[in-house]
């Protein structure tokens, strides 16, 4: 591959990168006001919290050709003196959960009692465990999200901490149907392959119509140039372009996490 190849996929990845990186600017700015709302607050309860989280996700949720599906703060267990387990989250109106028609934005209805048989331990799931490892944020997906949307999900979370204690998460959800669409304009523009994989290379979108969503990208040396990625993502930084030996361009898609593989 030559070196304007290299240069075009690079100019391709930070296009993507310029596509998410809102959502991702959208999220750093609710994590702060609710950081410091929080900070403020003695004894925080969900029955004061709710209608602040749903006020801060409220305009983007309801505004069009939004990418966001569902967005709010999931609670750290025990943090919230009425409410143990606890999800502040809301769904935009164009998001028919398990067919609950569309009537504007409305709240996540989920089981809080752990004591419920279809009580859900969120602590357990990538996108919490990973901010609450790495103190960063983070991508995780695609993947079938049944606590939300019920379809191909690409969820981003970053962590809220009060004196360095991780009271919770702020995120947002992401159809993976509608940020291929925002993204087909972009990978179009090449005569080569081009597939969109998440750290774990699994693929968020492709030019090959035979590259499903959510499969694994299985090229030699993937996964170890996939490796620096991961690194970096904990540590908040960019990583580097990677050659795999078939020829093939990686390429990191700005701090998003993603990364271009261009053939």
């Amino acid at each position: 591959m030559t070196q304007a190849l290299a240069t075009g996929a690079a100019a391709i990845a930070r296009r993507i990168a310029d596509v998410i990186d809102p959502v991702f600017a959208l999220i750093d700015g609710w994590q702060q006001g609710l950081q410091a709302r929080l900070a403020s607050e003695p004894e925080p309860r969900a029955a004061d919290l709710d209608p602040a989280v749903a006020a801060t996700v409220a305009a983007e949720l309801d505004r069009p050709g939004t990418l966001i599906t569902g967005a709010g703060f999931v609670a750290a267990p025990g943090y919230l003196v009425d409410a143990p387990w606890h999800l502040a989250w809301w769904l935009s109106d164009g998001n028919p959960f398990r067919g609950v028609p569309a009537r504007g934005i409305r709240r996540l209805d989920a089981v809080s009692d752990p004591d419920a048989e279809s009580f859900r331990d969120y602590t357990t799931l990538e996108w919490w465990r990973v901010p609450e490892r790495t103190g960063t944020r983070h991508l995780t997906g695609p993947y079938v999200d049944y606590l939300c949307t019920d379809d191909y999900t690409v969820t981003v979370t970053t962590p809220v901490t009060i004196d360095g204690d991780m009271i919770g998460l702020v995120g947002a959800d992401m159809y993976v149907a509608r940020l291929e669409q925002a993204l087909a304009p972009v990978l179009r523009d090449a005569d080569r392959t081009l597939t969109v994989v998440n750290a774990s290379g699994r693929i968020v979108a492709s030019t090959d119509p035979h590259r499903a969503t959510g499969a694994l990208l299985r090229l030699e040396g993937l996964p170890d140039a996939l490796a620096p990625l991961r690194e970096a993502e904990a540590e908040g930084r960019v990583g580097g372009a990677v050659r795999l030996p078939s020829g093939a361009d990686v390429v990191p898609c700005g701090d998003t996490s993603l990364a271009l593989v261009a053939e």
